[in-house]
Parts: structure tokens; sequence; C-alpha cells
């Protein structure tokens, strides 16, 4: 099992080497750990330092991005280099890097897909008593839309299996850590809590200025992934109470009409009319929510199908990444050179069929042979073209 420890960092030079010291390096069930440290956007020595340290991993922003985008783009780099679990953590050396062995254990016994740490807010001795119940606030509203039961949603000290990080996808541009909870609970993973105790703190937060920013942002986030999930909810709610407000007064009116006593009482019918066509336009919503609903269950799966492509066994070589993407490394040269002595083994061959039993019996042999090979053919065009059992490769000028 091989698994990457990520770090975000903005501006953590002084913290940095506390964290990456106290990351265990031997535990037991992962037979590779490697350490990535995503920079963004710093403007001190957190780069330097993550070097003097010996951290062979980093992924550099040019200016800062926001956390999601950091573990976003940490997520791709670790799937592309082979990992099987990915564990995030904070530069800030606020969480014990030494329990990573008990966030790890879940999901190396197979008994879990994420496994977030309880940081057990209510003893945070730094923490207001207003933070503390908005903590327990927040962590309830994500319990309610994800359908899961978590002490300590916020917390950004969790480890996810590779299965998990196939299915999930990052949208929000503050922070993952709701929306991914919310997302996972719907999915129906196995999420567990494992709890924690906090090191001291070493400095104030950076991910937001305030309390209430950072309670309006979280806020949006949960609501987001909410209605993404169960739109039905809130429109169904709308729809049957709006019904129920409007046929009251309706009705009143229409026994007064049938009574010939109508007038004065236009003002019920006009309050009624409104909340009835109200009710109609949210079933309406409902039906256009459910239909997006069935849009987003495809799309999901395509995504999912589109990245267990991306990062096949040959990505986990290396093989996939080409120089010039976000990262760039030894592998991409040797990638680059793989592929050129697999394209000129498949272009021999292929004469050589073509030879003995024409074009046309050369194409389908040397298509046999990449087939045995696991090799992908490229299609007319340069296209992706993906033979059994074999891994998608990139044709010149064509699609990824």
């Amino acid at each position: 099992m091989k698994v990457f420890v990520q770090i975000p960092c903005f501006n953590e030079e002084a913290t940095l080497p506390m964290v990456l010291e106290s990351i265990p390096r031997a535990i037991e069930g992962v037979d590779e750990l490697e350490i990535l440290v995503i920079d963004d956007g710093s403007t001190d020595g957190t780069v330097r330092a993550a070097r003097a340290c010996g951290v062979a991993h980093i992924v550099r922003h040019t200016r800062n991005q926001g956390l999601a985008r950091s573990f976003r783009d940490g997520v791709d780099y670790a799937l592309a280099h082979g990992a099987d679990v990915v564990v995030n953590t904070d530069g800030d050396n606020q969480y014990p890097q030494e329990r990573i062995p008990d966030l790890l254990a879940p999901i190396v016994q197979g008994r879990a897909d994420i496994v977030i740490a309880d940081r057990q807010t209510k003893d945070i001795a730094h923490f207001s008593r207003f933070k503390k119940r908005m903590q327990s606030l927040g962590s309830g509203m994500v319990n309610l839309a994800a359908g899961t039961r978590l002490p300590d949603a916020a917390s950004g000290f969790r480890a996810y299996s590779r299965r998990s990080l196939l299915r999930l996808n990052v949208v929000t541009g503050f922070s993952y850590c709701m929306e991914t909870i919310v997302q996972a609970g719907n999915l129906r993973m196995r999420i567990e809590s494992v709890k924690i105790r906090t090191n001291p703190k070493t400095r104030e937060s950076r991910l937001f200025s305030n309390i209430f920013q950072h309670m309006y942002k979280s806020g949006k986030a949960i609501v987001r992934s909410f209605l993404m999930y169960k739109p039905h909810i809130p429109l169904g709610f709308l729809a049957v109470v709006t019904g129920i407000v409007g046929l009251v007064p309706f009705l009143r009116f229409l026994v007064f009409w049938f009574q010939g006593e109508s007038g004065g009482h236009v003002q019920s019918l006009i309050f009624g009319t409104a909340m009835i066509v109200t009710s109609l336009l949210s079933a309406g919503l409902l039906v256009v929510a459910d239909l997006q609903r069935t849009n987003r269950v495809l799309i999901e799966d395509t995504l999912e199908r589109m990245k267990a492509l991306q990062y096949g066994e040959a990505s986990r070589e290396g093989a996939m990444l080409g120089c010039g993407s976000r990262w760039d490394d030894g592998t991409c040269g040797e990638a680059d050179a793989a592929c050129a002595e697999d394209d000129a083994a498949s272009g021999g061959e292929g004469a050589a069929h073509g030879d003995q039993d024409g074009d046309e019996g050369g194409g389908h042999g040397d298509g046999r042979d990449a087939a045995r090979r696991g090799e992908t053919r490229p299609a007319p065009g340069g296209a992706v073209q993906l033979e059994p059992g074999g891994n998608a490769r990139h044709a010149p000028g064509g699609p990824i």
C-alpha cells in the first residue's frame, strides 16, 4: 500500500519543519509513504524549507488559490503517482502527525473509505464559547445534509482511500471539508471518526479573517451541497405548505361565492391564487431538479470512470504524466522514452506483418499484438482507443 501525506501550505516556513519531522516514516500495513507539499503561492521560504527537509514531491501555485484548490491539486498529483490512500494535514502544526497510523488503520483494515479526526472542539482552550457552539452547529448541519454522525465535520486532518477520491468531486473554492462529507454521505461511503488532541496554537487562521466570514462561507458550501443532493426537501416542503395555505382562502372564497356573498372577499381569491401558483412553480422546479439529479448521477459516473482511466496502472508508474503539466519530475522523461520505445516496437511488428500478409493483414496483426501487450491503438484522427485489458494513451493530436 502506498500512502501520500499531503500538506497544503501558505507561508508556513516557520512551522513546516516541525510538521515534517513529526510524520512517522514506518506504519504497519504501509509499504511506501511519500510526503507531498502543496505551496499555495507562498511568499516566504516554504518551498526552501520543504526541500531542506528532504521533501521530493512539491506542487506549486504561482499565486494563492485557496485550500479547496490546493487539496484538489494535491489529490491529482498523489493519484497520478499511485497513491492508495491520501492523508491530509495542515502546515501550521495544529494536528498531531503521530496519529496518522490511527487515521490509516480503518482504511487499511477495510472498515472505512474516509477517516476524519475529531479535534474534540469543546475541550480546545483557545476556542471561544461562541466558536465552540458554532462548530457544533456547523457539524450538525453537515450531518443533516450528509446523513452522517460526525462530531467534527470541519477537521482537516483526515484520510481518504483511493476509491473514495475517484468518486468525490470538489467544486467549491473555499474549503473541501464540508463538501466532501456531504458528497460521501450521499454516496453511501463508510466514514469513521478518530478522537485526537490538537497541538498548541501557532498562529491565527489564514483561511478566514473572522468567525462570521467562516460561518458565511461554510454555510454557503453546506447549502450548495445539500441542494445538489436533496433539492426535493426544500422544494417539496415549499410546494406543500404554499399549496395548503393557498387552498384555505381559495375554498373560503368559493363558499361565499356559492352563497352569493362573494363581494368584498376578492382579497382571499387573490392571496389563494398567488399561493397556489407558488406551489405549482415549486412543483415544477422539483421536476426540473429531479431531472438534474439524473444528469448529475450520470456525470458523476462518467467522471469516476474517466478518473479510473486517467489514474490507471500506467499512471501509477508515471507513464500518463507528460512534461509541461503542473508538476515536472524525472518520470516524465522516462515515460516519454518508454512510450517511444513501445511505438517503435509496434511499428516494427506492424511492418513485419504487412510484408507477410499485406497491408490489411499487417494492421490486424499489429492490433492483436497490441492487445496482447495491453496497449492502446490510436484511432484515425489521433483519438484514443482502448484495447481489451489495456490502458489509455494519448496519441499525437488527439484528446486526452
